[in-house]
């Protein structure tokens, strides 16, 4: 994948470069059509995202609805929700 246009806010991601390889998390933002935000509510935090280009992703088939219509609402998001979403896919 190249671009962003097959990913949304609120979409499970796995990391397949960098130190943080085979980690789990939640695309919080698309920066332009290569890169992302995104962040798991422990080792990257809602407050500081991680910008990530998106060849350095695996896009999971699955949608956080809770977090994805709190992301691009006005609704207030914390750590710990992130984290309980991730921990919902059971794969960590």
């Amino acid at each position: 994948m190249e671009t962003t246009k097959d990913i949304m806010v609120g979409q499970y991601v796995r990391s397949k470069a960098g130190r943080d390889k085979d980690r789990i998390f939640v695309v919080t933002e698309v920066v332009d059509e290569k890169y992302v935000l995104i962040a798991d509510g422990d080792l990257r935090r809602i407050e500081k995202p991680k910008k990530k280009k998106i060849r350095h992703l695996a896009v999971m088939g699955q949608v956080s609805e809770t977090l994805k219509d709190k992301l691009s609402g006005d609704g207030k998001i914390n750590n710990a929700l992130v984290r309980r979403e991730i921990e919902k896919l059971g794969l960590n």
